[in-house]
């Protein structure tokens, strides 16, 4: 296997998780352009119907298989197969990052590396900031980044440009956020829940381009664009009235 030995990053370990729904087009190129540096991958198999799982088993990618359909869900099933923060095997960072090569895994160090040096908790990659291919964002994604962004930071004070899936966040602090979204919601969950427990956040522009190949879940069809904007902001307003009633004293 390419992946499961230390290889480490400046003496850090550094794990990976692919969320990944009929990519055997992709995924090959997505494991091949890893860094060879990042310790574990785990591409979490959201019920493929194709050969995902097996390319990226011969990518070397440990596989684990969800097939409750949803990016969260994928992404708590790979989250699930890592070692608890005190564990002697726990990696120090986990990155996310799609599985149909638009986000370019060579950039893996932008993002890990602010955390490493003890900087950040929390670092996103923003598409809408860096270089952005042509027709890679339609302009429904950039109108929904724009608004959950502006109500992030009107409810909780956050500086976000982007809910770019690319990311990468301490693996101890993840486990304070307590992640339970299963759906769509499941990138700016993580952005605000980092934001209500004090998290230092911040984002790096990246590179962003076309998805390598098939159609994309979200932006490929109505059904997908309308429930990903519903479900992401359910959950900007459930966040933002929890967060109400925990700071409300009780009359």
């Amino acid at each position: 296997m390419r992946y499961g030995a230390r290889r480490m990053r400046n003496q850090h370990t550094i794990a990976a998780i692919i969320p990944a729904l009929n990519e055997e087009r992709s995924i090959g190129q997505v494991l091949e352009a890893i860094p060879e540096w990042v310790d574990l991958v785990v591409v979490a198999d959201n019920g493929s119907t194709d050969n995902t799982a097996e390319v990226a088993r011969q990518g070397g990618a440990r596989v684990v298989e969800e097939t409750r359909r949803g990016y969260g869900s994928a992404c708590l099933a790979g989250i699930a197969t890592l070692p608890e923060p005190d564990s002697p095997n726990a990696p120090d960072a986990v990155v996310f990052l799609d599985a149909d090569f638009s986000d370019n895994p060579a950039e893996i160090s932008k993002l890990v590396d602010p955390i490493l040096s003890g900087q950040w908790d929390l670092v996103i990659g923003s598409r809408t900031a860096g270089n952005c291919e042509r027709g890679a964002l339609t302009i429904t994604q950039r109108f929904g980044n724009w608004l959950s962004c502006r109500l992030m930071r009107g409810f909780f004070g956050g500086d976000f440009s982007d809910l770019g899936p690319f990311r990468a966040i301490s693996w101890p602090d993840f486990h304070r956020l307590q992640m339970d979204d299963k759906d769509y919601g499941w990138t700016v969950q993580m952005q605000i829940r980092a934001l209500r427990k004090g998290l230092r956040t911040t984002e790096v522009p990246v590179e962003y381009r076309r998805r390598a190949a098939g159609k994309s879940k979200v932006s490929g069809t109505i059904r997908g664009i309308f429930g990903a904007g519903t479900t992401i902001l359910q959950v900007v307003f459930r966040e933002a009235w929890d967060s109400w009633q925990i700071s409300t004293p009780p009359q």
